[in-house]
């Protein structure tokens, strides 16, 4: 029986061909849409579960209060650790802490900066499942002096892995390191990444190291079988008022500490944090996009089934009057739907296999994904009968309710309830592909006005340099001094954070005000505002000329003195204590106008700008012209202070740009699936349009013969197709608005929803369907009358 429904079913599908084409075709764009989608989120919701004892693992967050809001940090004393090891035995089985860092690696007369290394506790291979090719993980960082690299960073030194072990490299050109063993390269669903790692024994004497309020590293812990997290942190209060209380409050901080478990560290919202991070709310998007352009597929099918009910009605009819029950027919036409679904499956498999280099590029990484994985080929069964169920269902049940005896003498009609369901499906179809393309305009605008939004600075013709070495750190006055000697270099300032970077908080006493005042800090040299370009608006910019700046004075941004209560005339002269940092008071001799140093999705913070010493970039601004010629003479005093380490920069412009990566890139995902979404609504109505034009063949041929022209019987055509495309819309577009609105609150700053940006989406939307179903109606308003009229 199920042999010859596989025979029935695939005559159908040859037979048919251009309806069989058309639903292939949706059904491989929408399955491989949701299958690429699948990918994306069984990688997101995979991240950081291949650890043993993954569920013990936590890790700690530090939480402070602002604005009566209290946000987490990952970063931690080096000291949290062992405390907590001892305070909590029995409760805390082991800690490790992990510090990221870069640092020059030589080898012989090869040197390269590497950027992803990680200075660890020397049990960080058995306290994380990151797998030993060669070497022991409980002794591979036992000794101060050892190192290990992952298989492709010691192919890149040493040109084999498997010789790698008990070579030696220089670690910042003064410590040799042996190497004791080779990881496994660090999958792409990891949070922590790394290419070499290090001893953190190295860095004991470091502040980070030995200072509770220095924070510099990142730490987890396994807890005991059996204890909870709940456990665990109803103690750490205690443990924050016994090590850090006084220093709270002798600083005016307010700390807490916390544990997230290791697989939502990946998930977790924390202010800054150089691992790698994700947003379920992006994953929910796309799951939902899949959802959509799969019901669009789903849809057509139903469609163009529905349409050839008629065709096989005798068929049918023929089937009955054999014997054929009413269940087998179900199954027959369920059968060839199922079929039709696995073709659309295969081929949607061997199309994600070409597109997978580029789906990675879009992504921005590599997702890490085995093919041997049940869940995929789960999800494929899954979509084959939920998707075959789902769409050969109503036709099925459409065609078996066929009266044979009206069947066999062809009279029989789908009558207006099957034309309104049709018709329904085609508004829903539409309603999902315009929402989708408001969607991409909306943020296509969004992203540009960010781009272009003036930003308070000029960050054109810009470079960034790290200080990120010994050479360029211990001689930053020499490098500055050497590069405003240069012709081609405007201006140069060494400061803490760029624009776009990271800005510490820091608590401060403020003349006039009760208790502690937060707000972000920037230290900089007297050149802060001349490079930048940002403008004083009130009093006076650092100057030379006054030599007791350096530490009798600051300069805060409008925000703050507007915070604080003052405007800008009636701040300058105030009083301002950093509590950690002065151990006197500075005061305000200018207030700079704000300028958005943080990404645009916050407003602009308090900004106290002062010269203290915390040099960790230098911001060099060309002259106008040849920029190239700038660059490289900027390289060329690099090389003459750091000449073992590579020139690297960046442009400011670049660097504002990155902060808004995830965001184009999510722009250009949506585009890509609005695209989808379009094309496979536009088949179905192609299929529809097809079938209207067969339908009323004769009809179109007695039009004509009575003088009817081209482009009176295309109207007639069009008219039907194209009510529900302009009923989706008008659903479309206000429910698009309102998500567009909702999805806007997510910047501080963003563009205006335009009338224009609906009307356009409306317009385009109605302009491809228009196209579409004209494809086929001048098509038939073309033919032969003689044709359609040959049998009357």
């Amino acid at each position: 029986m199920f042999k010859n429904y596989f025979k029935t079913a695939w005559r159908n599908l040859r037979k048919n061909k251009v309806f069989s084409f058309i639903n292939i075709l949706g059904l491989t764009i929408g399955i491989t849409t949701c299958m690429m989608i699948f990918l994306f989120i069984m990688n997101e919701f995979s991240f950081d579960r291949f650890h043993k004892d993954g569920d013990r693992i936590y890790r700690v967050m530090r939480g402070f209060s602002k604005d009566g809001e209290t946000k987490s940090v990952s970063y931690l004393s080096g000291l949290y650790a062992p405390a907590l090891q001892n305070e909590y035995k029995g409760l805390i089985e082991s800690v490790v802490r992990v510090s990221q860092n870069n640092n020059l690696f030589t080898n012989g007369d090869r040197s390269f900066n590497e950027k992803k290394v990680v200075n660890t506790d020397a049990n960080f291979f058995t306290f994380f499942s990151f797998p030993l090719l060669k070497g022991d993980p409980k002794t591979a960082l036992q000794e101060p002096h050892s190192v290990v690299m992952t298989e492709t960073t010691a192919k890149k030194y040493f040109g084999n892995a498997e010789t790698a072990m008990g070579k030696t490299v220089m670690l910042d050109k003064e410590t040799p390191l042996t190497v004791t063993g080779i990881a496994k390269d660090v999958p792409s669903n990891s949070h922590l990444e790394f290419d070499i790692v290090v001893p953190l024994e190295n860095y004991k004497n470091a502040g980070w190291m030995t200072v509770w309020i220095n924070n510099g590293t990142y730490t987890y812990a396994k807890l005991a079988p059996n204890i909870t997290e709940a456990q665990v942190e109803k103690q750490l209060p205690a443990f924050m008022e016994k090590y850090l209380g006084s220093e709270m409050r002798k600083y005016g901080f307010d700390f807490s500490l916390s544990l997230i478990p290791l697989k939502e560290a990946y998930f977790s919202d924390t202010t800054f944090d150089a691992t790698k991070h994700g947003d379920k709310t992006v994953v929910y998007i796309f799951l939902s996009i899949a959802i959509l352009i799969l019901l669009i597929a789903c849809i057509n099918f139903i469609n163009l089934s529905t349409i050839r009910s008629a065709e096989r009605s005798k068929e049918v009819g023929l089937r009955k009057v054999l014997g054929a029950l009413r269940n087998n027919i179900i199954w027959q036409f369920i059968g060839e739907s199922v079929l039709l679904t696995a073709i659309s499956c295969v081929l949607s498999l061997l199309l994600i296999l070409l597109l997978m280099p580029w789906y990675n590029q879009l992504l921005g990484y590599s997702l890490t994904i085995s093919w041997n994985s049940w869940p995929i080929y789960l999800f494929l069964a899954g979509v084959i009968v939920t998707a075959g169920l789902l769409a050969g269902s109503y036709p099925a049940f459409v065609l078996s309710a066929f009266s044979p005896v009206e069947a066999l003498k062809g009279k029989l009609r789908l009558g207006k309830g099957g034309a309104s369901f049709r018709q329904a499906l085609v508004v829903i179809q539409f309603t999902i592909s315009v929402f989708l393309i408001v969607g991409t305009f909306v943020i296509n605008k969004q992203m540009n006005y960010v781009k272009n939004k003036q930003l308070g600075y000029n960050k054109e013709q810009t470079l960034l340099i790290r200080i990120d070495n010994e050479d360029i750190y211990r001689n930053t006055v020499t490098f500055k001094n050497a590069l405003q000697g240069e012709s081609k270099v405007q201006s140069v300032s060494l400061m803490s954070g760029e624009p776009g970077g990271f800005f510490d908080g820091h608590m401060f006493n403020v003349e006039g005000r009760d208790g502690k005042w937060n707000a972000r800090t920037e230290f900089a040299d007297f050149e802060f505002a001349k490079t930048l370009g940002v403008k004083v608006i009130a009093g006076r910019d650092f100057s030379a000329a006054f030599p007791t700046d350096s530490t009798e004075a600051l300069l805060i941004n409008k925000t703050a003195a507007t915070k604080l209560g003052w405007t800008p005339e009636q701040a300058i002269g105030k009083w301002i204590e950093n509590t950690l940092r002065d151990k006197s008071k500075r005061r305000v001799i200018g207030v700079v106008e704000d300028f958005n140093f943080q990404s645009l999705k916050n407003d602009i913070e308090p900004l106290v700008i002062a010269p203290n010493i915390d040099r960790r970039v230098a911001v060099v601004k060309l002259k106008p012209g040849n920029i190239e010629a700038g660059v490289a003479a900027v390289e060329k005093v690099y090389k003459s202070i750091a000449s073992a380490y590579p020139f690297e920069y960046r442009f400011l412009d670049q660097q504002f740009d990155e902060m808004y990566r995830k965001d184009i890139r999510q722009q250009t995902v949506l585009s890509v699936f609005a695209v989808m979404a379009i094309f496979v609504a536009c088949l179905g109505l192609f299929g529809l349009a097809s079938f209207t034009a067969i339908k009323r063949f004769k009809e179109i041929g007695v039009r004509k013969v009575l003088g009817s022209s081209v482009q009176g019987i295309v109207v007639l055509l069009s008219k039907d197709l194209l009510k529900p495309v302009i009923i989706a819309t008008c659903i479309a577009l206000p429910v698009g608005y309102w998500a567009m609105n909702k999805w806007l609150q997510n910047f501080a700053y963003k563009t205006t929803l335009n009338w224009w940006v609906f009307a356009f989406a409306a317009l385009l939307t109605f302009g491809i369907a228009f196209v579409t179903i004209c494809a086929k109606a001048i098509k038939a308003a073309l033919a032969n009358p003689v044709k359609s009229l040959r049998s009357e």
